[in-house]
């Protein structure tokens, strides 16, 4: 296979505490001293809740509902797609108190988390208050996660996982220094010491070869933020967000 390649395509200034990431429609998320900002052709619009702490994560692959994860306070706050509050959801207040580190949009009212005390990924169902374990509990400390309505990809310590939503795990290697993960579809891109990963079809299930892992060429660009969407890899080095587009390897 001919490694997979990125070409330059844009280069936009920002000013911006973290870069969250560019939805469907081209509106740009970001976040400025605890403010979630949506800015595109529609307009401009805000969010912020101070007494919630500090924004963990911001999902915005359903830019109709976007979830916004408060760690500090183990709350998700929905918003619809002018940054209004939909609705606000606390784990602390639930008949089985859930201590998540993680909350990031499956589809169907659910939510994929990570419980902190169990050290397992579960699929949450925020309308019936139904959870379902989908992992067996893992070792070493969560570092990142990935995921869509039909995977969910979990970075710790020691290994980089993939899980489907009936809760199968689907691959499974090693983690040999990766920090941060971010996915599109079945495919990931893993940050290591400021290098990109593209591990292709990584939550393809019992593959019967190894897991290809390819380094991608890039200028030298300081990586703060990233995000991979529609074929197109956004780097954010805290002054220029840097637009690439991925071309597939040919087979």
């Amino acid at each position: 296979m001919v490694a997979q390649r990125v070409v330059p395509a844009s280069q936009k200034a920002l000013v911006a505490d973290t870069f969250i990431g560019i939805d469907n429609y081209r509106n740009i998320y970001f976040i400025k001293d605890e403010v979630i900002h949506k800015q595109g052709l529609e307009g401009n619009f805000v969010f912020t809740d101070l007494q919630l702490g500090r924004i963990a994560t911001v999902d915005i692959i359903n830019p109709l509902k976007v979830v916004v994860f408060f760690e500090d306070t183990n709350t998700v706050v929905f918003l619809d797609n002018n940054l209004n509050e939909i609705q606000r959801f606390n784990f602390n207040n639930l008949p089985q108190f859930l201590n998540v580190s993680t909350a990031t949009n499956a589809g169907n009212n659910s939510l994929w988390i990570c419980n902190v005390d169990t050290q397992q990924l579960e699929l949450y169902n925020y309308n019936s208050k139904i959870q379902r374990v989908v992992s067996q509990p893992f070792s070493g400390a969560l570092l990142s996660q990935a995921s869509n309505f039909n995977y969910c990809f979990i970075l710790t310590e020691n290994s980089l996982r993939a899980f489907n939503s009936y809760g199968s795990l689907l691959n499974e290697i090693p983690n040999d220094g990766f920090k941060k993960i971010i996915q599109q579809n079945e495919n990931l891109i893993a940050l290591s010491e400021n290098e990109l990963y593209y591990l292709h079809d990584f939550a393809s299930r019992n593959r019967e070869i190894t897991t290809e892992i390819v380094t991608l060429t890039l200028p030298e660009i300081t990586i703060k933020d990233l995000q991979l969407s529609n074929e197109f890899l956004y780097i954010y080095d805290g002054k220029i967000l840097h637009t690439f587009k991925l071309i597939p390897p040919k087979k």
